[in-house]
């Protein structure tokens, strides 16, 4: 049997794994790249970074796997949802990728919700109307960049450009296509009535196929590009958050999976569609064709511990950890939103900004940076409340991403919460979601159930401690309450993205 690769192409990085024919990973590789913040509000990245960095992490997959490139079948992508590049006739990107935490698009927003109302957009979509979906920044481009919109010949999301490039075809999955507010979240395609309001073309979208789907082969170029053989085979792929919900084992309903990277979305995986009123959570396509997800999308919960940690604290996530380590819980009153590319949670609201409240002369920079944490671990309070308010309660979260190779974090989430959580000894979960898909197409797995069964091995367990909840109780409400109060100064930022 053929060994496969899986990439999880991410905000910051490319990281991918290597199975081999018995289904287990022989090699891991990571490629790093820049994202770019040319005005308040809007967020980009060069599209031919990704695909560098992709043919950095395979040239390392199969050195250190000892693999060549005959012996790879196939290339699962998982990839960063919420994006889009425009592309011309060839396939090639007509302007750096609109990726999923801008929000220059409120404008086109708040004009799509009067041509087709917010309760009917959920109803049909599963998503809030909101100018981080890819709705909005395509009628931006269309308004803002008519020279742009009138050259391109797609509308790419960032999965599908990758795929696009590597065999010519123009294919999205169910999970990414779930993103667009542009598909129906039932039926499973393209929405008339959605496309019939924006008034855009389903065919500049791609067509929409199952995840475990081969899109294509590796056309000369891409295989020169990437050491591998003409022909090998390139499978639809999916979101980065169903990805990684994959590879944390949630291929049956009600397990709940905590995803902390640049966002972090929380997400449980249901066998029906299941809609929340309140509109904190939405009704996703899973990259399992059977399921779908019930998840927050993300809230800048990492990229909130970066931003922190290169522009305030100057020192490593280590440091920041020993320093955050040293006070007590709930911040001795300082509390910090984490809303630095708008907010998810605990409402959306594009036009949320980051706020430290309740600085005093008692605090010290070891506070800021407990409060950084803390005000992430409420966000992820926010959700899992909420889920079981639904009626969407687990036993256990399993947490995946950077964020859960902490054990301090980790710790703080349980206690915050008052629930469990457990790690994955393989903490590229994302990549692994990938690598299971390729590994269904190819044949080295029968289904996704049997590639779960032989992939995901959970680690740590952090158990709530009592005594902190009831801390971290107070501090969580005099979050809540300085976000309610903030709320009306937020609306009142009409120039945010300008």
């Amino acid at each position: 049997m053929a060994h496969v690769i899986g990439c999880d192409v991410g905000s910051q990085s490319l990281k991918g794994v290597l199975i081999d024919g018995d289904g287990a990973i022989i090699a891991e590789a990571s490629a790093p790249y820049d994202l770019s913040f040319p005005h308040p509000g809007w967020a980009e990245q060069n599209p031919d970074d990704w695909l560098r960095a992709l043919s950095v992490v395979i040239s390392a997959l199969l050195r250190r796997g000892g693999v060549a490139a005959s012996g790879v079948g196939a290339l699962g992508l998982a990839s960063q949802v919420d994006g889009v590049v425009p592309v011309d006739p060839r396939g090639r990107h007509l302007r750096p990728a609109i990726i999923w935490m801008d929000r220059r698009a409120e404008a086109q927003s708040r004009a799509l919700g009067q041509r087709i109302a917010k309760a009917r957009i959920f109803d049909v979509t599963g998503l809030n109307l909101d100018s981080s979906h890819v709705a909005p920044k395509i009628l931006w481009l269309r308004d803002e960049e008519p020279d742009v919109y009138e050259a391109a010949e797609a509308m790419l999301l960032p999965g599908s450009y990758v795929a696009h490039r590597l065999t010519g075809e123009r294919v999205v999955d169910y999970s990414n296509a779930s993103s667009t507010m542009l598909y129906d979240v039932r039926s499973k395609d393209w929405s008339a009535e959605m496309l019939s309001a924006t008034d855009l073309d389903p065919g500049t979208l791609g067509r929409v196929a199952p995840a475990d789907e081969v899109a294509g082969v590796l056309t000369e170029a891409a295989a020169r590009d990437l050491g591998l053989e003409v022909g090998t085979k390139v499978v639809v792929g999916c979101g980065d958050e169903h990805g990684a919900c994959l590879g944390a084992g949630l291929v049956v309903p009600n397990l709940v999976c905590d995803i902390t990277g640049t966002a972090e979305p929380v997400c449980a995986a249901a066998d029906e569609p299941v809609f929340d009123e309140t509109g904190l959570v939405e009704t996703h396509a899973h990259a399992d064709s059977r399921l779908w997800l019930i998840e927050n999308p993300g809230f800048v919960s990492g990229g909130s511990v970066r931003w922190y940690s290169d522009n305030v604290a100057k020192m490593s996530f280590e440091e920041m950890t020993r320093e955050a380590e040293g006070v007590p819980a709930g911040s001795e009153g300082l509390v910090f939103l984490p809303c630095l590319s708008g907010a998810m949670t605990p409402t959306w609201n594009g036009n949320a900004r980051g706020v430290f409240h309740g600085l005093s002369m008692k605090h010290g920079l070891s506070h800021m940076t407990r409060a950084v944490f803390e005000g992430c671990a409420f966000g992820f309070r926010d959700i899992v409340d909420r889920f079981a308010e639904m009626g969407i309660e687990s036993e256990e979260v399993r947490v995946v991403g950077g964020g859960a190779k902490s054990p301090f974090w980790c710790q703080m989430k349980a206690d915050a919460t008052g629930r469990v959580l457990r790690a994955l000894k393989n903490q590229e979960a994302t990549a692994t979601g990938a690598a299971m898909l390729a590994g269904v197409a190819e044949g080295t797995y029968a289904s996704l159930d049997e590639a779960a069964d032989g992939l995901v091995e959970l680690g740590a367990t952090y158990e709530p401690d009592a005594g902190a909840k009831a801390a971290y109780d107070k501090a969580y409400s005099l979050y809540r309450a300085a976000y309610a109060a903030l709320e009306p100064v937020f609306d009142r930022r009409e120039d945010t993205v300008g």
